[in-house]
């Protein structure tokens, strides 16, 4: 019997582990179900691909987990190469108590290696260099996210959030989640009417909000 419970109790300690630890979980957004958007995970490369236009309420990504209760200090990810970013496409998408925050591929400027990949990072000093286009995240973290929701394919690699490097984990992201269940009504910056236009603005991010402003 004692060893059963003291199986148990490392057995739950490993899985408190695993889901504390930050991760990538991929996943898609499309409510209109247009098969369009695609996300996978493979030799340490998460493959996101959007085949139909932008404009399309559809988007590919994954969730990062494990940093709820953190505050944001940097984000990174390379690319296959610098043409892959398609205006503000991929970016990260940062929740937290003070708000939405986008952190785009063209708010910052890459840094080119050897190999022809291109490396993103996000920090209070590198989007403050490129003349803080977006501003920089503050708050306590709530969820982050990163995705492409330009037509167009995008391959990362190296994803880091606040100095970690991000494995694949298991599961199904949700990038609507903060939206649900009344979370619309918490959003203070900016403020939504109702749910469906706080997930247009969440996960279809920049075209939403341009479309409502």
């Amino acid at each position: 019997m004692k060893k059963l419970i003291v199986t148990s109790i490392v057995a739950t300690a490993l899985v408190f582990t695993v889901s504390a630890s930050a991760a990538l979980v991929p996943g898609v957004f499309d409510p209109g179900s247009t098969g369009c958007v695609e996300a996978t995970f493979s030799k340490k490369t998460l493959h996101l691909e959007k085949n139909c236009p932008t404009a399309t309420n559809a988007a590919a990504g994954a969730e990062i987990t494990g940093v709820s209760g953190q505050t944001f200090q940097s984000a990174s990810f390379t690319l296959a190469s610098a043409t892959q970013c398609q205006g503000g496409s991929p970016r990260f998408n940062v929740v937290t108590t003070a708000g939405l925050f986008f952190l785009g591929c063209n708010n910052v400027t890459p840094t080119t290696n050897a190999n022809g990949t291109a490396t993103y990072t996000f920090t209070a000093a590198t989007l403050a260099a490129a003349g803080q286009q977006v501003p920089t995240p503050t708050g306590t973290i709530q969820f982050v996210s990163v995705l492409i929701d330009a037509q167009g394919t995008a391959d990362l690699t190296k994803i880091t959030f606040n100095g970690k490097l991000q494995k694949l984990a298991p599961g199904r992201a949700d990038f609507a989640r903060p939206c649900k269940k009344g979370g619309w009504k918490s959003f203070t910056n900016p403020t939504f009417k109702n749910q469906g236009q706080c997930v247009k603005n969440l996960v279809h991010g920049r075209n939403a909000a341009k479309k409502g402003s």
